[in-house]
């Protein structure tokens, strides 16, 4: 039974409430910028050598890292060897800080880590060796 007269009749609901996916959407922005934090500046893989004293590097140097497999990187970019000096120098160009941070691999061949020394000295770049705060 409809005891209801027909100027009582429902409408349908045309409003829809947000807030509750707002609710998500505000989650899901905290969890990634939490996470995103997390991340490590440098996408290569370089296990540096230890120190017991160092100081901090600032994003106005030229960074090179040399893996344990021989590539090189210069400023996050892949270089061949062939190409390392004029990677080196177009970096030095954008940066003019005049000072090289080399980021070798504890594992990785001393004779790559010499040919990115040289070419920082022929273009007359002050060389710092990247290292981890810690005791052997």
């Amino acid at each position: 039974m409809d005891f209801r007269q027909d100027s009582d009749r429902l409408e349908s609901l045309t409003l829809f409430s947000q807030s509750s996916l707002t609710d998500i959407v505000l989650l899901l922005l905290i969890f990634f910028l939490l996470t995103s934090s997390f991340v490590t500046n440098y996408g290569i893989k370089v296990e540096i050598p230890k120190a017991e004293t160092g100081a901090e590097t600032q994003n106005q140097y030229i960074t090179v890292a040399v893996t344990k497999e021989g590539q090189f990187f210069v400023d996050g970019e892949p270089s061949s060897a062939g190409t390392l000096a004029s990677s080196i120098r177009e970096a030095r160009n954008n940066k003019p800080q005049g000072t090289l941070v080399l980021r070798a691999d504890k594992d990785a061949i001393v004779d790559n880590a010499v040919r990115v020394m040289n070419i920082a000295k022929a273009l007359d770049l002050r060389i710092i060796m990247a290292t981890e705060r810690g005791s052997r």
